[in-house]
């Protein structure tokens, strides 16, 4: 039986409203600032939007060496000073045209999301999610694993921290060369790979978990490693840092006006900002100011937010 939500189609209907009355509007300046190009964002806000942005920018390979972000009330509105890898202004052309269609779509595509559960999009590969303890040789077990079951693997990506691993396994059958979706053969794939997982040291649970639908693996390794809550464990990697290399944060809570300031100095990376918004989004908090300074070794970047 079909149940309708009146106030959930309303809402939905509101938000298509809101976005056709004002649609996302992405500008490229590039003779305002003679080291950097700008990216302007302005769009109606939702949860999330900072996060697709960022995102985008990141896979195109830009660096983002400053930016002012504000999304008060219900309203976005994002500058980002962004250069190439090799430290110059993007060229006027087709990249430049890419970049302002490629925002404005995925900003639009995130508005436009239906609240449908179970819908997922048509992949050529199976999905197998892998979390626990981390240890030598455990990659190459996993494979080794996979490999018996006749399985191929087409691309993985892992990450580790505080002896903790979060991997992401793109897999297809070996014969047909396509998804695999028998329940059984899958449900003994997990079965394995736990096992291997667990070892007799893991004292946490080891997780596995396949899908079919497409996902980003750099978000989705993010998710996991926040599940599996590795920031409780003992920090490894930063016990061999001296205290000058040490990332500096700080917070206050502005109990008076409802938010929180939380400041970051610490040396500059790759995906430094994409990394950081992706933690305060899967923590469900929501930045309605910010402002990013990375133009030398070190990153400065201070947020106010306030809980989802």
């Amino acid at each position: 039986m079909d149940y309708w939500s009146p106030s959930l189609d309303m809402d939905e209907e509101f938000e298509k409203l809101a976005i056709r009355m004002n649609p996302p509007r992405v500008t490229i300046d590039n003779t305002s600032n003679r080291k950097a190009t700008l990216i302007k964002v302005d769009s109606a806000n939702k949860h999330g939007s900072l996060l697709e942005v960022v995102q985008v920018l990141t896979d195109l390979n830009l660096t983002i060496s400053r930016a002012y972000i504000s999304s008060d009330g219900g309203w976005f509105m994002d500058v980002f000073h962004v250069i190439d890898q090799k430290g110059n202004k993007l060229p006027n052309g087709e990249l430049t045209q890419h970049i302002e269609q490629t925002l404005g779509s995925r900003v639009c595509s995130l508005w436009s999301l239906r609240r449908s559960v179970g819908v997922q999009a048509a992949a050529e590969h199976t999905t197998i999610e892998l979390t626990g303890r981390d240890r030598p040789g455990l990659l190459s077990e996993v494979f080794a694993v996979l490999v018996d079951l006749k399985c191929n693997v087409g691309a993985a990506e892992v990450w580790t921290h505080n002896s903790r691993m979060a991997s992401v396994v793109y897999i297809t059958d070996e014969a047909t060369g396509s998804p695999i979706d028998d329940p059984d053969r899958l449900s003994k794939i997990k079965q394995l790979l736990r096992y291997v997982l667990k070892g007799n040291r893991d004292k946490r649970c080891a997780n596995t978990a396949v899908s079919a639908g497409a996902t980003h693996t750099e978000r989705r390794l993010h998710q996991m490693m926040y599940a599996d809550r590795d920031y409780e464990w003992y920090d490894t990697d930063g016990a061999s840092m001296s205290p000058g290399q040490k990332p500096l944060v700080t917070v206050e809570n502005c109990a008076d006006k409802c938010y929180t300031v939380v400041s970051l100095r610490c040396r500059d990376r790759t995906k430094l900002l994409f990394d950081v918004v992706c933690t305060l989004t899967d923590m469900q908090y929501v930045v309605f100011h910010a402002t990013v300074v990375a133009e030398g070794p070190e990153a400065y970047q201070t947020f106010r937010w306030m809980p989802n």
